[in-house]
């Protein structure tokens, strides 16, 4: 069995069509189903196996024969309206996440990503530490919450050549993208002490997405250079120029070896190129979307993640290839 936890999104939905139309049982669940509209139900007997089901709105579902899980992309859990306080809310939030996720943990199967090492990888501290381990180049970046430190960086930088952006750019349902610094903005930089604020130096080339699935590297150039917001391709994707290119083979090892610092098996992994040839490295994610990319350029990136599955679906618990009847699991 493949497990899949996601809500019901495209990408989600598009690669479980392919495993289900290869004869994979695949079953889904979304995180925001439990507590307030799934039961969780772990048994430990005496001498027994344990057992783990989960019961969400689609119907009972038994993991003890799931072989790999596909950690898409979740979404928080949902408790019952009738708890009336914060911090009865926050109790029962609390409570199903150890349930669970100490279950996912304890499930003997292979995940793309594991969820632990998912949740520190979206970090992007701890994404470029690796990646300057790994020899990747990084545009001169400051984080920081105290205004004197910024304004020092942007007059080092230059006014129109820095860069400000947010750790998470998608958050309650508002988008913040990457703006260039103008003089107007330098009033309003005491505003950095309410929360730490990612100062870059501009690098102007074209983006590439380069989608890493195992070993896999699918790579697209993005050229928003011509379009009304050069400054943050995934404004513009629609007006940019979108194309398959090859990656140099020293940069496909080196973003392999950065996947494996980070513990990923998926991950989008933005860079762009400068002018003058050199690569430079903005950050990773690691349940990025793929089809924006896929659409324009037939790079078969969906197939891929259906495959990555099916191959370790069809592995024994050691990692050995299962015994096939019919082109099935024994």
């Amino acid at each position: 069995m493949i497990l899949v936890v996601s809500y019901d999104e495209d990408h989600a939905l598009g690669v479980i069509r392919r495993l289900e139309a290869a004869g994979r049982e695949v079953v889904r669940i979304d995180l925001a189903d439990f507590p307030a509209r799934g039961a969780i139900t772990l048994e430990y007997a005496a001498g027994g196996e344990p057992v783990h089901t989960l019961t969400p709105p689609t119907g009972r579902i038994r993991l003890d024969r799931c072989r790999v899980a596909w950690w898409r992309r979740v979404r928080p859990f949902t408790v019952d309206g009738a708890l009336g306080t914060a911090r009865d809310q926050h109790f029962a939030a609390g409570e199903t996440g150890q349930a669970l996720h100490g279950l996912f943990h304890s499930l003997g199967c292979t995940w793309v990503n594991p969820p632990s090492l998912d949740g520190i990888a979206h970090h992007k501290p701890y994404q470029w530490e690796v990646a300057h381990r790994v020899g990747l180049t990084l545009p001169r970046t400051l984080v920081t919450n105290e205004p004197e430190r910024a304004r020092r960086f942007i007059e080092e930088v230059g006014v129109g050549r820095t860069v400000f952006k947010a750790f998470v750019a998608a958050a309650d349902d508002a988008w913040r993208e990457t703006r260039l610094v103008r003089r107007e903005y330098l009033d309003q930089l005491d505003s950095v002490r309410y929360a730490p604020v990612i100062f870059q130096e501009f690098v102007p080339g074209a983006d590439l997405r380069v989608t890493v699935v195992g070993d896999r590297v699918f790579a697209a150039e993005i050229d928003a250079s011509a379009t009304s917001y050069p400054v943050d391709m995934r404004m513009v994707v629609g007006e940019a120029v979108v194309r398959p290119v090859a990656l140099p083979a020293s940069l496909t090892r080196t973003l392999l070896r950065l996947m494996r610092g980070l513990g990923l098996v998926y991950g989008a992994v933005d860079l762009r190129r400068r002018p003058d040839g050199q690569y430079v490295f903005f950050e990773v994610n690691p349940a990025g979307q793929w089809l924006f990319v896929e659409e324009r350029t037939g790079l078969p990136i969906t197939r891929e993640v259906a495959a990555l599955l099916s191959r370790i679906d069809d592995q024994d618990p050691a990692g050995r290839p299962r015994r096939l009847v019919s082109g099935r699991p024994a």
